[in-house]
């Protein structure tokens, strides 16, 4: 993996815990927060960091540090297709 890829998947790791860790306990996040906010311009091409938002999202989920839901349940990051969310695990 490019450099450049690996230090944008490590800020929107720090991106997804900082904007969990400024939310009150329970309280979620979508992928597009973090992407809009490693996102350095004014149009909408924080989309294409969507998909890396996710992953990021499931790095994390596997590390024990958040969760995905669905629904407001959790679910498998694995399987989870369609709109998620993120929670931080406390």
């Amino acid at each position: 993996m490019p450099q450049h890829e690996r230090q944008t998947d490590q800020r929107l790791e720090r991106a997804i815990l900082e904007l969990l860790d400024g939310r009150a306990p329970g309280a979620t996040i979508c992928p597009s927060d973090a992407a809009r906010a490693v996102f350095e311009g004014e149009d909408d091409g924080w989309r294409a960091l969507m998909e890396p938002a996710r992953r990021a999202a499931r790095r994390l989920a596997t590390a024990g540090e958040v969760e995905i839901t669905q629904a407001g349940r959790p679910v498998d990051p694995d399987k989870a297709r369609g709109p998620i969310r993120i929670r931080r695990l406390r």
